[in-house]
């Protein structure tokens, strides 16, 4: 059927949007953002070569609700699309739970159940569901599909994902979900593409942005991940702590920080901006001068190769290493120094094939392959909303 998908990636502050041709095998004509919706809202959209389809500013102050830019996104698409209309929208949300595994479409029913595990995700469940809403009063009769970033962990074994905690606590739903899933499942059916005797081996995907975490694939499959009950655990990221002592947190409470304050701090001024004191962005990081830069940046990789072990073991060995999502496709520097650090296993990286961002960057001699593959989650959303709907 000749028309469109239409994605939504949406957060607390910002909706990102891609638009998927269905008749030319879901190719992306369009991708945008309207980012800062709560302060001067800017929206912008691009086509697949990165030229600026449209843009728009909104004053300093300006607050945006979802509902407005939603209206904003679909003016937008209608004129983009023309005539093969809109068949379809497909929303990532950050968490399904335990009983939400595989992509569903949008009913009374599941947007209810999906409320009421805003609990599990305070920070980004709300801010996940309130363009569902909003899509629903501006097109009724668009069918709309969920796709769950934990989904792609519900192949985690039960060892892998339980907690050591009470079981009364365990048993209400507290465990290790996981989170970056449709990256990770993104890569893993690239892998079958592009190299299918490594995609059927042990492999480790380093989900390296302003939010980061490790996954261990077995025969494409999760079977450990970095990222546990919250997005918080495992890796340092751009504003996020990674793994943390929990009597640290003990400590805090007995000084006087109360749960938002916590919250606040664990989220927003935390890993690399915690530990710089100058920025949670590595590359403003490996420009600067200061020796916290370096210190956070060392942090950073430490951490991902301390978490590779780990995860190693969970494998039984490793024979590949993939890099992606913004630092791991971009940056050769932090590569390099991860790929330092997991000599010890054979690995052998490909200075100048690095330097290139190569598809391959590893020396033919190395133990482990180590692949860049860039991460396209909305295609993931796209590709899993079309076969749902038999579009």
């Amino acid at each position: 059927m000749p028309g469109s998908i239409l994605t939504l990636n949406a957060g607390s502050s910002s909706v990102k949007f891609a638009l998927f041709d269905t008749a030319q095998n879901l190719i992306s004509t369009a991708r945008g953002e309207i980012e800062e919706l709560q302060d001067a809202p800017h929206f912008y959209a691009r086509d697949s070569a990165g030229a600026l389809l449209a843009e728009r500013h909104w004053p300093a102050g300006t607050a945006l609700p979802f509902a407005a830019a939603l209206d904003v996104l679909l003016e937008f698409a209608t004129a983009h699309i023309g005539d093969g209309g809109l068949l379809a929208a497909g929303h990532r949300v950050v968490h399904g739970g335990a009983a939400h595994i595989a992509p569903e479409r949008v009913t009374p029913a599941l947007f209810d159940a999906l409320e009421a595990l805003t609990p599990l995700d305070p920070l980004h469940m709300p801010g996940n569901l309130a363009p569902i809403h909003a899509l629903s009063d501006a097109r009724p009769a668009l069918p709309q599909v969920v796709c769950f970033d934990t989904a792609f962990h519900h192949t985690l074994p039960p060892v892998a994902q339980r907690l050591a905690l009470p079981r009364k606590i365990t048993e209400a739903g507290v465990r290790r979900y996981g989170f970056h899933g449709l990256s990770f499942e993104y890569i893993s059916r690239r892998l079958t593409e592009t190299a299918p005797s490594l995609a059927q081996s042990r492999v480790i995907v380093a989900h390296l942005g302003s939010g980061a975490s490790l996954c261990a694939l077995q025969g494409g499959k999760s079977i450990a991940t970095t990222t546990s009950f919250s997005a918080l655990d495992g890796l340092v990221m751009a504003t996020r702590c990674g793994r943390l002592d929990p009597g640290v947190m003990l400590y805090l409470l007995r000084q006087g920080y109360d749960g938002a304050a916590l919250e606040d701090m664990l989220y927003r001024h935390s890993g690399l901006l915690g530990v710089s004191g100058i920025s949670g962005d590595s590359r403003v990081l490996l420009a600067s001068q200061d020796p916290h830069a370096r210190e956070a940046l060392d942090l950073f990789t430490y951490q991902i190769a301390i978490e590779t072990g780990g995860l190693a073991s969970a494998l039984g060995g490793l024979d590949g290493f993939v890099f992606t999502a913004g630092i791991g496709e971009h940056s050769p520097e932090i590569r390099a120094a991860v790929c330092e650090r997991l000599a010890w296993l054979g690995l052998r990286l490909n200075p100048a094939a690095n330097a290139a961002n190569a598809a391959l960057i590893s020396t033919p001699d190395s133990a482990i392959e180590v692949r860049v593959i860039p991460t396209d989650e909305e295609a993931m959303i796209a590709e899993h909303t079309r076969a749902l709907l038999g579009i």
